[in-house]
This record gives structure tokens, sequence and C-alpha cells, in this order.
């Protein structure tokens, strides 16, 4: 049997492995380059879109504003674990972390989600305080205006987390992403408040407040599903009938027998079981290993790296690999899986 698993670039110790690139810049380094850029632009909008929204509510007493601002700051902070996390990811694999820093993106996602969690309870809290004491709110166009802006910053920030996150296959960024585009929405909702107000329903701002918190929570448990599926390992079903597709006829592979896949981060890892004549030499199934790993990088972009490793075809699957009850040395009998 023979396993296969070569690092996309250099190793620590100098020596060169198989490189899938076929040009000079390693693509991991590129999509994390590329994490970085989406989450700085939009810590740079949303600050400017809360700054403005601050001053707006300072003058206008607005709770409905204070809310949606609430969110956009906690929106803004949210960029922090992200880009500590993306700047982590680039560091190469060490004799402790063997997989590298990919998972700090993973923890970054649970800060984030905490983050949305903490400022819906916020955003509740002084919307409930407000129907219980009601306040007058000034200055209403400047509220309409520091809604529409809020929707504005939102969406594009929307937008460009979840396109970049796609891209590079990153849970915790499109979930950030999905994130500020319920921002822009309930940064609407504030809209509909101040025209509450105009026509004579102080409570309106209050009211609208509190469903702003309701829309946050909703985001959070959205938000909240995805970043603990990849925490657990979970992937999409699909993802292993597709590898199964890409290399079940491949020249000397008789069966696929085992898939097993994990997220670090944005990186998709896979290990592979594959049945070949048992007649083959060592360095013929090896041959196919490296063959079936070249195929399925080509064919699904969005793996990482992919481990093969090669049985004869009547012992292959993690099944044949678990030594049966045995005792030695004095120990109680005892297996291993």
């Amino acid at each position: 049997m023979s396993d296969v698993d070569h690092s996309r670039s250099h190793n620590d110790q100098g020596h060169t492995h198989y490189d899938h690139t076929h040009g000079t810049i390693d693509p991991a380094l590129l999509t994390t380059e590329r994490g970085i850029w989406a989450v700085k632009w939009s810590l740079i909008n949303l600050a400017a879109t809360g700054v403005f929204q601050v001053i707006v509510v300072f003058f206008s007493g607005s709770v409905a504003l204070l809310a949606d601002t609430i969110h956009n700051i906690a929106d803004a902070a949210t960029a922090i674990p992200l880009w500590i996390a993306f700047v982590l990811a680039r560091r190469k694999p060490s004799r402790r972390f063997t997989y590298g820093y990919g998972r700090a993106e993973d923890v970054a996602g649970i800060v984030i989600v905490l983050t949305i969690l903490f400022s819906a309870v916020l955003a509740g809290y002084e919307s409930i305080d407000r129907l219980l004491r009601p306040q007058p709110v000034d200055h209403l166009w400047a509220v309409v205006i520091a809604s529409l802006i809020g929707f504005a910053g939102n969406e594009m920030v929307a937008i460009l987390r979840i396109r970049v996150g796609k891209q590079i296959n990153s849970a915790a960024l499109i979930a950030d992403g999905y994130h500020a585009r319920v921002d822009g929405l309930t940064s609407l909702g504030v809209l509909f408040s101040a025209v509450g107000v105009g026509l004579g329903y102080p409570l309106a701002d209050a009211i609208i407040g509190f469903l702003i918190s309701v829309a946050i929570l909703r985001t959070v448990w959205e938000s909240g599903k995805a970043v603990f599926t990849r925490l657990l390992d979970g992937v999409d079903p699909e993802v292993i009938d597709e590898i199964t597709r890409a290399i079940n006829h491949a020249q000397g592979v008789r069966e696929v027998t085992e898939v097993r896949l994990r997220w670090s981060g944005h990186r998709l890892h896979a290990e592979v079981n594959l049945a070949v004549s048992p007649r083959l030499s060592v360095a013929e199934g090896h041959a196919i290993a490296v063959e079936a790993r070249h195929q399925l990088l080509h064919t699904l972009p969005y793996l990482f790296n992919v481990t093969v490793h090669i049985d004869p075809e009547h012992l292959s699957g993690e099944e044949h690999h678990r030594i049966t009850e045995h005792t030695h040395e004095g120990l109680s009998i005892h297996s291993h899986r």
C-alpha cells in the first residue's frame, strides 16, 4: 500500500515536493491575501458608516437608529478577528501545528457569531427600555439619511464579503457577508421608524428597534450553523460524490472505497482510499496514486490538498486496517481501530 500527500510548496526543511501550481505563486497565499483585502475594505467602509450614525443618534435620540448603529459597529469589529485569522493562515505549518493555522479562521467565525449575538441582546435591551420609557425623536430628516447611508454601506460590504468568501471558500467571511446584508435591510427599517414617528406614532421607533434585534438573532442562527458545521468537520455530501466520480474510472483504479473530508478555514483537505490490483508493484501503485491526486486537484479546484491511500482491491478501506483483538507483553486483550 502507498500514501501520496505531496505539499503544494516547499516544506519547512527546504525539501521540494510536487507542486500543483502552474505559475510561481501559491494559490493558498492568493486566497489569503484576497481575504485580507476584503476584510480591510469592509472595516474601512463600516467604520465610516458607524461614525456617521453615532453622530445622528446623539442629536436625534432614535433608538431604532441606535440599534442599527450598535450592529454596524459590531459588524466592523468582526473584521478584526477575521483579519487576524487570515494573517495567521499565511504562516507555514510547524511541528506543533502540522496542518497549519487555518483553524484560526473557524475560531474567528465563533467570535463573529458571539459578537452578533451580543449586539442583538444590547439592541433589544435598549429597544425594550425605550418602549417602557418613551422619549421624543428629533431631526427625523437626519435619521432618514443615516438609514439610507447605513443600507448602502452594508450592502456594498455584503457584496464584497460574499463574493470573495465564495471565491476562497471561507465560511466565516460568507457568514459575515450575510450578516452585513441583514444589517443593510435593518437600516431600511430605521427609515420606516422615522416615517412612523413623523406620522404621529412615537412608539414606532422603539418597535422597529426591537424588530431589528429579532432580525439580528436570525442572522446569529444562520451564521452559527455554517460556522459550527465547519468546526465539526461537516461538509456537503455532494463533494464526496464529485470526488468519487472524478477518479472512479481513472486508469488502474478498481474502486474508491473511502472518502474523508475536513475544512481548515477556507482550505478543504481530502483523504481517499483507492483499490488497485494486488499484482501491482509499490512503484506502480504509487504512480496511480499520484495521477489520481493530480486529476482531483485539476478537476475540483476547491480542494487544497488530497492524501491518496492505495490498497489491494480485496483489502481496501479502513475496516481492513483495524487490528483485531490480541494480547502481548502481559497486556489484557485489546484491539486497535
